[in-house]
């Protein structure tokens, strides 16, 4: 049976273990991570989407990875967390666009993923304001990240033109918090050093 078609358009944000300003959107994946190793959590915050006849507006998850490497390189470990307020429907169709099952930008990842770690349902809460970003998932997932700024200091400095699965325009962040525990990824780091990311959003099944 063919997967349904979906399309979905939000806010994203990012952090990861890397130094800001992080190497792989530059190097098409294949430059060393500051660290050697690349721990990141990506959220998504759905303002409007659907999935199939299945409404998604409203709704988030998140997908967390970590790579041994060079992300080009493979291997990654992969998993998914997806809305606790879903409903069955709902957290099957955000786990099938989150772990890319149901095709969509994540789906290209595939070939990279050498360990698909799960989908948990866990409530994910995102505050918004300004260049700031922050998440709480309990017991997974608590970033906080602001956006770098430009000359115009109300607006972050942009990589452009970049291969992310979120998104080809970046505004430039750092993390003041990273702590991730779930999946077999372990990563805390409070430096302010960290890179992070956010970005609208607009994904689709095609």
């Amino acid at each position: 049976m063919a997967s349904p078609e979906w399309k979905i358009s939000g806010d994203y944000f990012e952090a990861c273990s890397c130094d800001s300003v992080c190497p792989c959107p530059t190097s098409g994946l294949a430059a060393r991570p500051t660290q050697g190793y690349c721990d990141a959590g990506l959220v998504f915050h759905v303002e409007r989407g659907s999935h199939g006849t299945t409404k998604l507006d409203g709704l988030s998850f998140a997908v967390l990875l970590h790579t041994p490497g060079a992300m080009i390189a493979g291997n990654w470990t992969v998993g998914v967390i997806v809305d606790e307020r879903a409903s069955a429907e709902q957290r099957e169709a955000l786990a099938a666009i989150g772990s890319g099952q149901g095709g969509g930008p994540m789906a290209a990842l595939a070939p990279l993923v050498g360990h698909f770690a799960g989908i948990e349902a866990k409530p994910i809460r995102i505050e918004s304001t300004g260049m700031r970003r922050s998440v709480s998932i309990p017991g997974a997932l608590d970033i906080a990240i602001e956006g770098i700024a430009g000359a115009k200091q109300t607006e972050p400095i942009y990589l452009d033109n970049v291969g992310h699965p979120a998104a080809s325009r970046l505004a430039l962040a750092k993390a003041s918090r990273g702590h991730m525990h779930a999946f077999g990824i372990n990563w805390d780091d409070t430096s302010g050093k960290n890179n992070g990311h956010f970005a609208p959003f607009s994904w689709s099944s095609s």
